[in-house]
C-alpha cells in the first residue's frame, strides 16, 4: 500500500462520502473511486458499503481506518525526526512547526 492510497481511504472513511472526500483531497472523484476500488481488489475485501446517500465502513474498513491512521502518523513522525537529524548534522538550529 502507498501512503497516497491510505490518505485517500482515510478521507473517504472520515467523510463517508466520495464527493466530499475528493473535494477535501483536492482531486476529482473518479480517480479517488478508482484508487479505493483498486485497494479493495488488492486486499480482497470490501472496505466500504456504497449507498445512494454516501458510504459506511465495513468491518474490514474499520480495521484499515485504525491501521491507516497509525501508519500515516508514523510516516509523519519519521519525516519530522529525519529532518531534525539532518538539520542537527549541519550544526544549524532546527525549528520544526507541527501541522
Amino acid at each position: 500500500m502507498e501512503t497516497r492510497e491510505l490518505r485517500y481511504f482515510v478521507a473517504v472513511a472520515e467523510e463517508l462520502h466520495f464527493g466530499r472526500a475528493a473535494q477535501r483531497l483536492g482531486i476529482a472523484q473518479p480517480p479517488l473511486s478508482r484508487a479505493i476500488g483498486g485497494l479493495e481488489r488488492r486486499l480482497g475485501a470490501a472496505l466500504l458499503e456504497r449507498g445512494n446517500r454516501g458510504v459506511t465502513l465495513t468491518g474490514a474498513g474499520a480495521v484499515l481506518l485504525r491501521e491507516a491512521r497509525a501508519a500515516l502518523d508514523a510516516v509523519e513522525a519519521a519525516e519530522r525526526r529525519t529532518r531534525r537529524a539532518a538539520l542537527a548534522a549541519t550544526g544549524r538550529p532546527a525549528v520544526v512547526l507541527a501541522a
